[in-house]
């Protein structure tokens, strides 16, 4: 009999806890499979059920996720037409924005020894906007103007706050295309001086903005500008504008009231999703020799299995693990969509959509902002871990005498050096069920019914929204929401 294991008995060191949290902590994360499953569902065309797969995996989400899974939820029923539930789901997401202003110290300090995913996902700013855009987006689509105007409100007082607090001007401070569409309600319902106040900050939104979101202000804005300015009888501005767009061809409003108008709101293409970048550093020579013979310092996820990697730097004992995350890119291959509304006389009007919103970029443009702080956090996280383990290791040495030090040692160092490398991971989440860019096309028509169909730059097929018959009055805005994951 091995005389070592009767004193491991009489001396005891459970291993069932270390155990227990490794095998939990590597299984930590949003699943991959749900988000696959939802994208393949819109790929197909079937928003049912990839709503059907938000809501059946709930309990994926977890408390921890609960803003990401009601964010989720109200954009899928949206697209699924179920806009009343969407916009229920999308209240609930912003009564949870409001409730994470205050963490419970419990779950920094477990954030702190784990990883952020410990703590209650609570959005960017930009994603605190979107749920008022998507929201507001719902109301207009059923003719609930004012209802839309609600949300179009909210969005102004979000923002404003949010300039207010950000006082950095090339940070995320304001938001172009949440305050065109506020534009574009406004003057729906008749409301020119709000529309062009909305109008004018979305125009100076854009333009705070270029430098990092890759896109300019829609051209149609500046028409919009020309329009309700002339309306008004705002001269110096109407002057102002007319001499910054020299070249702009625009109608009066007046030429617009007996005339219906059409926005269509196109979804395109995925928004990024994020994934873990392991930095592994060494703090001896042969923790380095490890290191770039294992895969180098600076790592991509799932090139291996990450329990190996747990193993081989848990047996050194001298490789700090460090997660940051990165995004991956998923830009839509649709540049504009051709919106054509054919009236029962067989005459067409077709209008081709424009950039009107760069979500890429908002999550680009928030990660970097954020990036500083989550480096200065993942680092002092590893280097509390690593000492955590090596004075559990040591306390464990000294615990079990001189004889069985160095075996207990070995195997305390490799259990606690192995979970401080598991236990390390990025937070990933996001808000993944947005599209890259949202594209807008508006035109006025007479009133009547018309055919229309909407057809993506190089695409033969046209879309689902092909050959449906709309019914349109004067004065009326129809909203139509499209998703092309392309």
């Amino acid at each position: 009999m091995n005389p070592i294991l009767p004193r491991f008995t009489h001396r005891p060191i459970s291993l069932l806890p270390f155990l227990t949290v490794l095998v939990l902590l590597t299984g930590c994360g949003p699943s991959v499979n749900r988000y696959l499953l939802i994208e393949q569902s819109l790929f197909a065309g079937d928003p049912q059920q990839a709503a059907a797969i938000v809501e059946q995996t709930e309990k994926e989400y977890g408390a921890k996720g609960r803003l990401l899974y009601e964010m989720d939820r109200g954009m899928v029923l949206q697209l699924a037409g179920r806009y009343q539930q969407s916009s229920a789901a999308l209240e609930q997401a912003g009564e949870e924005v409001e409730r994470l202003y205050t963490r419970t110290i419990r779950s920094e300090t477990a954030a702190f020894l784990t990883n952020d995913n410990a703590l209650p996902y609570e959005g960017d700013a930009y994603e605190h906007v979107m749920i008022n855009v998507i929201n507001a987006l719902n109301y207009a689509a059923q003719g609930q103007l004012q209802e839309a105007l609600v949300e179009a409100r909210r969005i102004d007082h979000r923002l404003n706050v949010l300039g207010d607090r950000v006082k950095d001007a090339d940070q995320y401070r304001n938001d172009g295309f949440a305050r065109y569409l506020s534009g574009i309600l406004y003057e729906a319902v008749g409301d020119l001086n709000n529309a062009f106040i909305a109008y004018r900050n979305a125009y100076e939104a854009y333009g705070s903005m270029q430098g990092w979101s890759k896109m300019s202000a829609p051209p149609s804005l500046r028409s919009d500008l020309l329009r309700t300015a002339e309306a008004l009888n705002f001269t110096r501005e109407f002057a102002k504008y007319r001499q910054a767009f020299p070249d702009v061809e625009w109608q009066s409003s007046s030429s617009q009231e007996q005339l219906a108008q059409v926005v269509m709101i196109s979804y395109n293409g995925r928004a990024p999703r994020k994934e873990d970048l392991f930095l592994d550093l060494p703090i001896s020579l042969d923790a380095l020799q490890l290191v770039l013979i294992n895969r180098g310092v600076f790592q991509s996820p799932y090139q291996r299995n990450r329990a190996v990697d747990s193993v081989l730097y848990g047996l050194n004992g001298q490789v700090v693990r460090v997660a940051l995350p990165r995004l991956v890119l998923q830009k839509t291959q649709v540049a504009f969509e051709n919106m054509t509304l054919t009236d029962s006389s067989g005459h067409s009007d077709s209008v081709r959509s424009e950039l009107a919103h760069n979500v890429t970029a908002l999550a680009q443009k928030s990660l970097s902002e954020r990036l500083p702080a989550i480096t200065v956090k993942a680092l002092a996280r590893a280097a509390t871990k690593y000492a955590m383990a090596e004075g559990i290791t040591r306390g464990a040495q000294q615990a079990a005498g001189r004889d069985d030090a160095p075996w207990v040692g070995l195997l305390v160092a490799l259990l606690t050096h192995a979970l401080a490398v598991a236990s390390e991971e990025a937070d990933k989440r996001s808000w993944q069920t947005l599209p890259d860019e949202i594209h807008v096309a508006r035109t006025w028509v007479p009133a009547g019914r018309y055919q229309i169909s909407i057809r993506p730059s190089g695409q033969e097929a046209s879309t689902a929204k092909d050959g449906q018959t709309i019914v349109l009055t004067a004065g009326q805005t129809m909203f139509i929401i499209q998703r092309v994951m392309q």
